[in-house]
C-alpha cells in the first residue's frame, strides 16, 4: 500500500502543536532543553548573522510520499504559493542583497508559476537552487525541465537517500530509485555535473532509518563509484542530512518505540563545533503563505520568528534580521549531532563527545 500523508490519514501529528507537544515532555529520562546544551557551551542565545539565502517553501505538493518528509508533502496537498506571493519575495529581494534563493517544497516545480518564478530571480541576477527530488524530472508535463534548470544555470540539489535500489525505494516508494536514475541522466545529458560545466548537480543521503549518517566524504566516494561505475552517472558533491523527528519520521518513531531512543542519540551526539555552520544563522525560510521562520524545520513546527521582527515577508528588511535571536527547541539536536547537518550537508568533520 502506498504511504499516505499524516493530513491525510488524520494522524494527530499532522498538527504542529501536537508535535512540539511530543518534543517538550519531560520524564524521568528526558532530553535536555536545547538552550541548555547552547548555555553549557556559551552559546545561548543563539544569534543569526546577516541573511545570504532566502529559502522559499513554494508548496507542499509533491509527486511523492517519502517516508522521513518533514514536509508531510504528497499529491493531496494542496498548500501552493500563489504569484502574488512570489512577487512579495521578489519585491523583498530587490529591497535586499541576498545573493541565493532556495526553492523548496514538497516539489517546487510542480508550483504552476515555478518557472516564472525561477526566471524573475535569475533575471535580476540572484543564484537559485532548485531541491529536486529526480523523479518529477520524468514526469508527464516536467519532460522538459531539465532543459529549462540548464537554461537558467540553476543549482539542482536531489535526494536520492542511497545508490541501492531497495533501500532507497523503501524511503521513497516503489520504482523512485529506476526513475531517479533516468532524471539524473537527463540532467547528466543537458550538461550538469560534466567536465567544464559550470552547472552543479550536489546529491543529499538521508539515513533510512534512526541513525546518524555516516562520514560524508568516504560516502561520497563510494556513491560516486556506484553511479559511475554502474550508471554511468556525474555528480558534483554529496550532501548527508540527518533525519529530523518532525512529521512523518517522529511517526515513524513513534510507531515503532524507538523516538525516545533518537532523541537521545541525536543529544548525546551534541557537536559544539558544528553551531557556527547552522544553516538558521544566515538562511531565512518562507512558507507558501510569506511567512517568516528561522529555518525549514521550524516552518513546519509553526514556530516563526521573534515576535519583535516582521512575520511576512512583505515586512522584511535585511537589518532588521541580522543578529535575531533564532527560536530552538529539541529538534535541534537533529542539526548539531555528529559531523552537524545542514542544507548544505555536514557542518563539521569531527562530531562532539557523548555527553
Amino acid at each position: 500500500m502506498a504511504q499516505q500523508t499524516l493530513l491525510r490519514r488524520g494522524n494527530p501529528l499532522a498538527t504542529p502543536l501536537v508535535q512540539l507537544e511530543i518534543l517538550a515532555a519531560r520524564d524521568a529520562d528526558a532530553v535536555p532543553e536545547f538552550d541548555d546544551a547552547l548555555a553549557a557551551h556559551g552559546r545561548f542565545p543563539l544569534t543569526a548573522d546577516r541573511v545570504r539565502t532566502l529559502q522559499i517553501n513554494l508548496g507542499k505538493l509533491c509527486n511523492q510520499t517519502c517516508t522521513h518528509c518533514h514536509v508531510d508533502a504528497g499529491p493531496d496537498r494542496r498548500e501552493i504559493m500563489t504569484r502574488e506571493t512570489m512577487q512579495d519575495c521578489l519585491d523583498a529581494l530587490d529591497r535586499s542583497e541576498i545573493a541565493t534563493v532556495d526553492l523548496t517544497g514538497g516539489a517546487p516545480e510542480m508550483n504552476p508559476h515555478f518557472r516564472w518564478f525561477v526566471a524573475e530571480i535569475r533575471r535580476r541576477g540572484r543564484h537559485v537552487i532548485d531541491r529536486c527530488n529526480l523523479t518529477i524530472l520524468t514526469a508527464n508535463g516536467y519532460q522538459d525541465l531539465s532543459e529549462f534548470l540548464a537554461e537558467q544555470q540553476v543549482e539542482v540539489i536531489a535526494s536520492l537517500p542511497c545508490y541501492l535500489e531497495e533501500n532507497c525505494d523503501r524511503q521513497r516508494g516503489e520504482g523512485v530509485f529506476e526513475r531517479s536514475i533516468a532524471g539524473l541522466r537527463r540532467l547528466n545529458q543537458v550538461g550538469y555535473a560534466q567536465p567544464d560545466s559550470e552547472l552543479t548537480l550536489h546529491l543529499v543521503y538521508n539515513p533510512v532509518g534512526p541513525s546518524l549518517p555516516p562520514d560524508q566524504g568516504e560516502l561520497e566516494a563510494a556513491y560516486k563509484q556506484q553511479l559511475g561505475d554502474r550508471f554511468g552517472i556525474r555528480f558534483n558533491r554529496l550532501y548527508t542530512i540527518t533525519n529530523m523527528p518532525i512529521s512523518r519520521f517522529l511517526a515513524e518513531l513513534l510507531q515503532t518505540g524507538r523516538y525516545e531512543d533518537y532523541l537521545r542519540k541525536l543529544a548525546d551526539a551534541f557537536n559544539p563545533a558544528a553551531i557556527d555552520g547552522l544553516m538558521c544563522r544566515t538562511v531565512l525560510s518562507v512558507d507558501w503563505q510569506g511567512r517568516l521562520y528561522d529555518c525549514d524545520f521550524n516552518q513546519m513546527l509553526d514556530l516563526p520568528v521573534e515576535l519583535t521582527l516582521p512575520r511576512h515577508i512583505r515586512g522584511f528588511r535585511s537589518h532588521d534580521f541580522s543578529g535575531r535571536d533564532i527560536l530552538t527547541g529539541r529538534h535541534c539536536y537533529g542539526c548539531t549531532a555528529g559531523a552537524g547537518s545542514s542544507c548544505q550537508g555536514a557542518i563539521s568533520a569531527s562530531p562532539g563527545p557523548a555527553r
